[in-house]
């Protein structure tokens, strides 16, 4: 690449970005997101129910996860995020209409859809782009940050005004205004330019596909490290994200709290975006530091029953998980050409909400039957493992480079 070219990648880079950052922005807006536990305990849910819907979606994402991976890589990677969209969009109606459990199972059913559908293809979408306009994957972790940036200025601005929002009318409503923003998306995604690098080989029968991504996950030495950490990074977010706000009823906090809560805790999602790039997680020290700040919040979790403490400890951990899963995130797709790359991530992805569904099962019975501070064990457990299987890929990617 030229020095010109160079110098001009950038700006071609964030022009071309501009649409999925605006529909990353609309899609993100969740008005209801804050106030979902209130609104499930009003229509009859308990800890127990709460767990069987979070295992109910943990086991449809996989199927939707592999299905979206291969439509990514041999269809369309706007048209999978378009469909991403149209999930979202059904699952919120669905969450309005919704009076009983079973009703609102099925709301968050669609809602699995929407997210097997978008996580792993918007990353590749990402950094397709940025091979395509700068010629390698260097800016791949500033740009993906980016994306979690303005993701999270979404989520935070959505939860604070859903907050209100449900104490000015209520938690209902929260839903019915998020429809508009749901249906934009679509509207602006159609802008976007998807990228052609999964398209340049010469295409293969479907099962030959198949096979390919399925032993490019089981069969790369250096992609098993990086797979384990993902899927374990990724179910122990989901799990923060899901039962996080299980601690503050039992704490029997003010509903007022519970949108600044969410909002703190969404908002690492741009903060860790923003300086995944900065914390040199190729490095040893920097791995172990993490590891151990992300075990000493747990154990915070798990024995504090001051609100802030609480809350600092939550928001450390989903932090550095957002962090380490950026890191992962480049070394998996470095490690694939772009012909599979939607595939194996989603492939990943699929295991880790495989993973996460025993879990939410007995996370759920745990909780209701000893408390929510007993059940967080098992994450301050699975931060245990996680952080072994990141200090693996660190190990294995130092002895690779001295080969």
């Amino acid at each position: 690449m030229t020095l010109t070219a160079v110098r001009a990648a950038p700006s071609c880079l964030r022009r071309r970005l501009v649409p999925l950052w605006v529909a990353t922005f609309v899609q993100a807006v969740g008005f209801w997101v804050p106030v979902e536990k209130l609104f499930m305990a009003e229509i009859g849910f308990d800890a127990a129910t709460v767990g069987v819907m979070a295992a109910a979606y943990a086991a449809l994402v996989p199927l939707a996860e592999v299905v979206s991976g291969v439509l990514a890589d041999r269809w369309s990677r706007r048209g999978v995020l378009m469909v991403a969209g149209v999930a979202l969009l059904v699952s919120v109606f669905v969450g309005a209409m919704s009076h009983h459990v079973i009703t609102y199972i099925v709301a968050a059913l669609i809602l699995g859809i929407y997210f097997a559908m978008y996580s792993g293809t918007v990353e590749a979408v990402v950094y397709d782009v940025v091979l395509e306009e700068t010629g390698d994957s260097a800016e791949y972790e500033r740009q993906i940050g980016r994306v979690r940036l303005i993701e999270s200025i979404a989520l935070v601005g959505s939860a604070l005004v859903g907050g209100w929002i449900a104490s000015a009318l209520s938690a209902r409503a929260t839903y019915v205004l998020t429809l508009p923003f749901a249906a934009l998306y679509l509207i602006v995604l159609t802008r976007f330019r998807e990228p052609t690098l999964h398209r340049a080989e010469e295409r293969i029968t479907l099962r030959t596909h198949l096979a390919v991504t399925y032993h490019a996950i089981t069969d790369r030495g250096r992609l098993v490290p990086i797979a384990a950490a993902t899927l374990m990074a990724a179910m122990i977010l989901q799990a923060m994200f899901e039962f996080g706000p299980l601690w503050l009823v039992a704490l029997k906090t003010s509903a007022v709290y519970y949108g600044p809560f969410w909002a703190l805790l969404v908002g690492t999602l741009g903060l860790g975006g923003l300086l995944a790039h900065r914390l040199r997680l190729d490095r040893l020290a920097p791995t172990v530091l993490v590891v151990a700040t992300m075990l000493a919040a747990c154990i915070a979790m798990t024995t504090s029953h001051h609100l802030a403490v609480l809350t600092a400890a939550m928001v450390a951990v989903t932090f550095l998980l957002v962090v380490i899963g950026i890191h992962l995130s480049r070394l998996l797709h470095d490690a694939i050409p772009s012909t599979i790359r939607t595939g194996v991530a989603s492939g990943i992805g699929a295991l880790s909400w495989v993973v996460f569904m025993p879990f939410a099962l007995a996370f759920g019975v745990v909780t209701k039957r000893f408390g929510v501070y007993t059940s967080g064990w098992m994450i301050t457990g699975a931060v245990a493992l996680a952080g072994l299987a990141l200090i693996w890929v660190q190990r294995n990617a130092h002895r690779t480079a001295l080969r």
